[in-house]
């Protein structure tokens, strides 16, 4: 089972277009696959999401919790968690 539920996967559909300049996925379907495909992250809180870019090795040193909120790699969902769309 992929880590990516019908949350992350109907967030990722409405929003996309925030991170993309036209539509990578029509379907719930291809969302899916493409989170898969570019590895996306899901974190349960901004802590997480830090952790997520010190690793990949992203410079977000003097960034605030409303500035990581607002890049346009991370899609907040409504539970709380964040998916992390790193493509």
């Amino acid at each position: 089972m992929s880590e990516y539920d019908k949350v992350c996967i109907e967030t990722f559909l409405r929003d996309q277009l925030k991170l993309f300049p036209e539509k990578v996925a029509e379907t719930p379907e291809e969302a899916e696959d493409f989170l898969d495909m570019c590895m996306a992250a899901v974190c349960k809180n901004m802590k997480e999401v830090r952790e997520y870019f010190d690793e990949t090795g992203a410079d977000i040193s003097g960034m605030s919790k409303e500035e990581l909120e607002q890049a346009d790699e991370v899609f907040k969902l409504p539970d709380g968690r964040y998916l992390v769309v790193d493509a």
